[in-house]
């Protein structure tokens, strides 16, 4: 098995212990991983804050850190099959899933942030007083703790690393346990860009032992942490010791709401590819079909007809509709919330298990699954499954639909799908939700901002809104003139 190493300062470093790593397909372990804890997390975020404060990295001017920027785009492009086997490997994401982003929109996420480092300005407020200057600056925090789930590794590390970057931070990367490989992969081949030491750290183990030390370690000022909700406020608990801010990005449990004037075949496409192709591990899979009551059994007889037609396959098949869940405990959780809908009540018209592995190996595949009868109070309608595992409701009109779809305690994504553009506007105002999709569903770009509701966590990633997250805001007063008077006048 391949054995990691963890960064700090620049330098690979060896852990006393390790943690096997398993490739979804087979199965098995193929990798081990640095278990580090305290004393690694407190050397990663020591030589982060040193690079923060001294050395090169702290002298750079905005435009410079730019440039140091699009060198990582490009050194990321180059590399991107690379990383894309990788993080294949380690998670069982879809290798066609992941190299187009590499190339495409992660490296734009790179380049899209280097020409915004130097163009966020400060202002000057009108004081009223004529002698006095005041003037505003956007100031990095220092050291960041990124904190990244197994879904899509590169992806998110990315789109937390490039505007901390360029807003003049210094990153320390903790991966979860399940898929580290491709964000230590991911230092190494950033190495390139020529990033001064320190820059970028990467520590990697469980929650307890490294997450929590990074968390609380007193030289961290900003916390960025995607994964679940419990994850969620598990590390906002810890950063509260020293009132550390956070920004948080969370599950969903998020709807896709189908009228009965939309093409039924455009919903059905729609509905079933904003869950099942990356085996509902997306934080936005649209998870909830709030279906119109008078198209409800049309539409489910084409749903079902076509989630027969997808077909599992490896990672690395660019033919397979579906790939492997990432992990054991994963996988054996979605069975458990399948099992648990069909003893709630709800009926369960496609897949409902296991599937069958494509070449009768060990790894962890589970049907596209839909389930039909579902009531709002049931547990499948209510709580996040991060599968496959689709719950399907009806509604009799706008209103109904609104209910159903803010009677939740996550507000991270909704589609809305109809032929009325008017209707499908007038509904995204009304949708307890950060992203609203209409008549489209998953697209993203670095330009645009993301982000929750709710339970679905606080703070956005991409766009101008990204950026801001990893500055705070000085005032500067400056007396050009006049002078004090005493302070304690006689009388």
């Amino acid at each position: 098995m391949q054995a990691y190493q963890y960064l700090a300062g620049g330098e690979w470093l060896d852990t006393d212990e390790h943690l096997e790593s398993d490739d979804p397909y087979l199965g098995a372990p193929w990798a081990l991983i640095p278990r580090c804890g305290a004393a690694e997390v407190d050397r990663a975020v020591r030589a982060a804050h040193l690079a923060f404060t001294e050395g090169p990295w702290s002298r750079l001017t905005a435009t410079g850190r730019g440039r140091l920027l699009r060198r990582m785009g490009e050194v990321l492009a180059a590399n991107a099959e690379r990383l894309a086997a990788v993080e294949t490997r380690d998670n069982g994401k879809r290798t066609g899933d992941i190299l187009p982003g590499l190339t495409g929109g992660l490296r734009d996420s790179f380049d899209y942030y280097a020409g915004l480092a130097d163009k966020v300005e400060g202002t000057v407020p009108p004081t009223g007083r004529p002698t006095i200057l005041n003037y505003t600056t956007p100031v990095p925090y220092g050291v960041i703790a990124a904190i990244t789930a197994w879904n899509s590794p590169l992806l998110i590390a990315i789109q937390k690393l490039a505007p901390a970057l360029a807003a003049g931070n210094t990153v320390v990367l903790k991966p979860s346990e399940h898929a580290s490989a491709s964000t230590l992969e991911l230092a190494e081949v950033l190495a390139d860009a020529d990033l001064p030491a320190g820059v970028i750290n990467v520590v990697t183990g469980l929650g307890a032992e490294c997450g929590q030390p990074l968390v609380e370690h007193p030289l961290v000022r900003k916390v960025s942490f995607t994964g679940s909700a419990e994850g969620g406020r598990a590390v906002a608990m810890a950063a509260a010791a020293n009132l550390t801010p956070c920004t948080m990005e969370l599950g969903g449990k998020s709807p896709q709401i189908v009228f009965d004037d939309i093409d039924l075949d455009a919903a059905v496409f729609g509905v079933a590819g904003g869950i099942f192709p990356p085996s509902g591990q997306s934080c936005i899979a649209g998870s909830r079909a709030l279906v119109h009551e008078s198209i409800h059994d049309a539409f489910v007889e084409r749903l079902v007809e076509v989630v027969g037609e997808a077909r599992p396959g490896a990672p690395t098949d660019p033919g397979a509709h579906y790939a492997p869940i990432a992990n054991r405990p994963h996988y054996d959780r979605i069975l458990g919330h399948i099992a648990a809908a069909v003893a709630d009540g709800a009926r369960c018209v496609a897949g409902g298990g296991p599937a069958a592995h494509p070449d009768g190996g060990d790894g962890w595949f589970v049907e596209p699954t839909v389930f039909i009868d579902v009531t709002q109070d049931m547990a499948i309608a209510r709580e996040e499954v991060f599968g496959p595992v689709l719950a399907v409701l009806r509604f009799t009109d706008e209103d109904e639909a609104v209910a159903l779809a803010n009677d939740s305690l996550y507000g991270l994504a909704a589609g809305i799908w109809s032929a009325d553009l008017a209707r499908g506007i007038r509904l995204a105002e009304r949708i307890e939700a950060g992203t609203v999709y209409v008549n489209n569903y998953f697209d993203a770009c670095p330009q645009s901002p993301v982000g929750g509701f709710k339970a679905s966590g606080y703070g956005r990633e991409n766009g101008i809104a990204g950026f801001e997250e990893f500055v705070q805001t000085r005032s500067v007063w400056v007396d050009v003139g006049s002078r004090p008077e005493h302070p304690f006048p006689p009388a």
